[in-house]
C-alpha cells in the first residue's frame, strides 16, 4: 500500500527525502526553526540506521493530535537483522558504523516521546513524537 507520508529507504538520496519531508511537515504544522532542526536531525539518524543496518525499509511521517496535544509522529520500520542488544545501542557513545554514537540515544534526547521495539531475523519499529509548544 502506498502511503503519500512515507518514504522508502533504498539509497542514500532517500534519507534526504525523508529528511526533506519531515522538514516541510514540521514547517507546515508550526514547530519553530530550533525545532524542526531536531525533527529533521531524528529522521536523518533513522534513516541513514535503516539504510546501513537493514538495506531498506521506510520512513513514515504523520500530524497527531492526541488529548488536545499536537505534535508530528516520525515511524522507522524495517525487516533487517533487528537488534540484538537493545539496551546496549541505547547507550551514549556506542557504535557499530564508526559513526559519532550520537545514533538512537541522540534520537531519544531530539525527540519527546521514543518507543523502539526490535526481534533479531524479524525487524526493527522505532516511533519518536516532537509535541509541538
Amino acid at each position: 500500500m502506498e502511503c503519500e507520508s512515507c518514504v522508502k529507504i533504498m539509497t542514500e538520496w532517500d534519507i534526504v527525502a525523508a529528511r526533506q519531508m519531515g522538514r516541510n511537515t514540521a514547517k507546515e504544522l508550526d514547530f519553530s526553526i530550533v525545532d524542526q532542526a531536531r525533527i529533521t536531525t531524528a529522521i536523518s539518524e533513522l534513516a541513514r540506521n535503516i539504510y546501513l543496518y537493514a538495506g531498506q525499509g521506510e520512513i513514515r511521517i504523520e500530524p497527531i493530535n492526541e488529548m488536545g496535544k499536537c505534535g508530528l509522529k516520525v515511524i522507522a520500520a524495517d525487516r533487517g537483522p533487528g537488534i540484538q542488544d537493545i539496551r546496549r545501542v541505547m547507550e551514549d557513545g556506542f557504535t557499530t558504523s564508526g559513526g559519532l554514537g550520537a545514533g538512537l540515544p541522540g534520537v531519544r534526547r531530539l525527540m519527546d516521546d521514543f518507543d523502539l521495539t526490535s526481534e533479531v531475523g524479524v525487524g526493527t519499529t522505532i516511533q519518536v513524537v516532537k509535541w509541538l509548544r
